[in-house]
C-alpha cells in the first residue's frame, strides 16, 4: 500500500472514532434511559462540564466534585448516593440501602 492510502485510511478512522465519542453522551441523554448524576465522579472521570475552571469530559478537579456529573442509568443516581442537581463540596457519596 502506498503511504498516501495508509494516511487517508488512518485519518478516516480517527474521524469516525471522534464522531462516535462526540455523539455518545448526547445519544445517552436523548434515549431517556440515563440521567446526570452529580457528585459521584472521580477526579478527571466526569462526563461533561464540572463548574468553574472546567469545560467538559475529564476535567473535574476533585473526587466527588459536587458540580461534576456522570451519566447513570435512570433511577440509579440517588441510590448510589449522588444528586440529580449540582451540589457544593466534594463529599463521598453514601449509597442508599435497599
Amino acid at each position: 500500500m502506498s503511504n498516501s492510502i495508509i494516511k487517508a485510511t488512518a485519518a478516516a478512522a480517527a474521524l469516525a472514532a471522534a464522531a462516535t465519542i462526540a455523539m455518545s453522551p448526547s445519544t445517552a441523554a436523548a434515549t431517556g434511559a440515563k440521567e446526570k448524576c452529580f457528585g459521584i465522579a472521580l477526579t478527571g472521570k466526569n462526563d461533561c462540564a464540572a463548574g468553574p475552571g472546567t469545560s467538559c469530559a475529564g476535567t473535574s478537579t476533585a473526587d466527588y466534585q459536587g458540580s461534576a456529573w456522570k451519566y447513570t442509568a435512570k433511577g440509579a443516581c440517588v441510590k448510589a448516593g449522588g444528586s440529580l442537581t449540582a451540589k457544593t463540596g466534594n463529599v463521598k457519596p453514601v449509597p442508599q440501602k435497599g
